[in-house]
């Protein structure tokens, strides 16, 4: 951490395209295991039947099964969101630099 940023950490950091590309891959890979993981959680949801007799028993099973689904599915949209995010940073960035050394 460079000194400035040691006496105010408020203060950001600077942004170049290669720290974006790299949050970018990193963001987009956690994205593609988490949503790997949803689906082999869903097939193995959907392989095994609700073997319960009582009504309250299977109803609160159906809840947790969506919401573990759900979870994982959550955890993708962000993932990827933010690994897309990422990646139109880095483009304006770049397009920024191009254009303050054309202006120069």
């Amino acid at each position: 951490m460079s000194e400035n940023q040691a006496e105010n950490p408020n203060t950001p950091s600077k942004v170049s395209p290669l720290n974006c590309l790299i949050g970018s891959i990193v963001a987009g890979g956690l994205a593609y295991a988490i949503f790997n993981l949803m689906n082999a959680i869903a097939i193995s949801f959907a392989s095994k039947p609700i073997t319960a007799s009582n009504e309250v028993v299977f109803r609160i099973t159906i809840a947790v099964r969506t919401l573990v689904v759900g979870m994982t599915a959550l955890g993708t949209g962000i993932f990827g969101l933010v690994a897309v995010g990422l990646f139109g940073l880095m483009i304006q960035t770049l397009i920024q630099k191009k254009a303050s050394s054309d202006n120069s």
